[in-house]
């Protein structure tokens, strides 16, 4: 389709065949699955953790410190999944970050994240459209602070979906973010989701484009999961053409030999796996299920059970329990908004 192609990076190229080998495993009921009352929402790694901590406690420099680790570095993944949290707790709790702007205004990281934070905050109220375009210059600000660093692009890709900016002006962002970074996964799930929410039902363009980005990539890369995330959106929808089984199939193998190369009860893959885990009780293939179930331990994450129900955790349990059961797995199958990939600015 010609409005998803240009939305696609020069360094895609055509669609090659790369399928991964699926992994079965036989049920063993219980066999390697944590306790309910040890499995724990949304852990956070070690690095992140001291961080939330000691902000917590009113002190910012520990998140300082671990945002200005990842720029310095070049971490774009993991700066991205840092301030995304920090925002989130920022917008309970923000005498930390007061304290934190108050200091260093002009901090390439506290630049982002005000950013950030500006984008949820706006996100969340009922005048959105008019709130996101006032946050405009703090985005500005952001991408001027670091030329290097794609995380602001991430937040602008997100703000351009909230304002329902034209398809040029996402084509111009969308350059601009690959350029620094061609295969950044938030980046690419914000624009895979600007599609979902400017061509509501146009499932098959956004397996285009996640396919595509998935081939390209290394096959460690987080794109790997892209795919998965084109077939939560169509699990969840129910609008648009059908896609076809194998299709569903190939997004879910393409997770799984991603979710393998990461180490099992690990809290850095534990989103995709959840998200995995979910597409594939979908499609029935239980064994399948419980193998990433087994690799999530006691890692569970918001998304995408938040999607699906007020108590994303015990919503969780229940599903790992008639899988753990080898039972059929019972609903509710679609979000409480009927906006399956659409409802959240900060999902990623």
């Amino acid at each position: 389709m010609g409005r998803t192609m240009a939305l696609l990076p020069p360094f895609i190229r055509a669609s090659r065949i790369s399928r991964p080998a699926r992994t079965a495993a036989p049920h063993h009921p219980g066999a390697g699955l944590p306790a309910d009352d040890e499995v724990l929402l949304d852990v956070p790694d070690d690095r992140l953790g001291p961080a939330l901590v000691a902000a917590g406690r009113g002190a910012y420099a520990p998140a300082a410190e671990l945002l200005s680790r990842t720029r310095e570095r070049a971490e774009w993944e993991y700066r991205d999944r840092y301030v995304t949290r920090l925002a989130s707790f920022a917008r309970s709790r923000d005498e930390w970050f007061a304290e934190w702007r108050a200091a260093a205004p002009r901090d390439p990281d506290v630049l982002l994240l005000s950013a950030q934070l500006a984008v949820e905050r706006a996100w969340r109220s009922p005048a959105r459209a008019e709130l996101l375009r006032e946050v405009s210059p703090l985005i500005t600000a952001a991408a001027q602070a670091d030329h290097r660093d794609p995380v602001p692009w991430r937040i602008a890709l997100d703000h351009a979906r909230g304002t329902r900016a034209g398809h040029k002006y996402l084509g111009e962002l969308w350059t601009a973010a690959v350029r620094r970074a061609p295969h950044h996964y938030g980046c690419h799930v914000a624009a895979k989701r600007y599609l979902a929410e400017s061509w509501h039902g146009s499932h098959r363009e956004c397996f285009d484009f996640a396919d595509r980005a998935a081939q390209d990539a290394p096959a460690d890369s987080l794109v790997q999961a892209l795919p998965a995330r084109a077939a939560f959106a169509y699990l969840t929808d129910g609008c648009g053409p059908d896609v076809p089984r194998e299709r569903l199939d190939a997004a879910a193998d393409r997770a799984v030999a991603l979710s393998a190369r990461f180490p099992s009860l690990d809290p850095w893959p534990a989103e995709i796996r959840n998200l995995l885990a979910y597409v594939l009780v979908r499609l029935g293939r239980l064994d399948d299920a419980l193998v990433q179930l087994r690799l999530i331990g006691p890692y569970a994450t918001s998304f995408p059970w938040d999607r699906l129900s007020d108590d994303p955790l015990g919503h969780f349990l229940a599903v790992r329990e008639d899988v753990r059961a080898g039972r059929p797995v019972t609903g509710p199958w679609h979000p409480r908004n009927g906006h399956g990939d659409r409802a959240h600015p900060d999902d990623h």
